[in-house]
């Protein structure tokens, strides 16, 4: 284990971060760090410590950080294990769509596969793709395609942005309702740069 003590221009906080969470990050005085994890009290000394099980360079930013820490703890539970990814259908009867109505992203959808596929049946589960109500709608909408009984495979799917405005293909739940699918899922989020945890979960990425 490692114990250390964050410190700022007046005060201090003890902290250990136990060696399951450690995995070699490296300390050294005087490092500014971006640290996350939860307060304990000691009985036994009466003092507050931080249980940390994430520590990382500060500068690097608080959204990077939780998705650096929320990466770990998936991938530590097998959600993106390589074997457990399902071959997509070679001739889809349904595909569902996962996105929002309104934007050009569906349009591209059954612009294309209305030319490579034209025989299937698009059904869209609108949602929201960014802001606040955006990873829970996402789950419903992924329970919706999974109620039905005919669904081949799913694309879950929206264009580039920002990353606080990719954030909800980050987010935990989101994240847990692609693992749980029933349907092999596409994840179709953003560019060819951008990166989210539901491409690590998906069965397959499709930038």
């Amino acid at each position: 284990h490692t114990y250390f003590t964050l410190k700022d221009e007046s005060s201090q906080l003890r902290c250990v971060m136990f060696r399951r969470q450690h995995a070699g990050t490296p300390f050294e005085d005087g490092t500014q760090v971006t640290a996350h994890g939860r307060i304990s009290f000691f009985d036994r000394r009466g003092e507050l410590q931080l249980i940390v099980d994430f520590v990382q360079p500060a500068g690097v930013g608080i959204w990077q950080a939780q998705l650096e820490r929320l990466k770990a703890q998936l991938e530590e539970e097998g959600l993106f294990e390589p074997s457990r990814k399902r071959p997509l259908p070679a001739f889809p009867r349904r595909i569902g769509v996962v996105t929002s109505p309104t934007g050009a992203v569906f349009h591209d959808i059954c612009n294309i596969i209305g030319r490579r596929w034209p025989l299937t049946e698009i059904v869209l589960a609108p949602t929201p793709v960014q802001g606040d109500e955006a990873a829970p709608a996402i789950v419903e909408a992924l329970s919706r395609l999974n109620g039905e009984t005919d669904i081949d495979v799913i694309i879950v799917a929206r264009g580039g942005g920002s990353t606080e405005e990719l954030w909800p293909f980050n987010e935990e739940m989101v994240a847990r309702a692609i693992y749980a699918s029933r349907i092999p899922i596409v994840s179709a989020v953003g560019h060819e740069t951008d990166y989210t945890i539901a491409d690590y979960v998906a069965d397959l990425r499709a930038p």
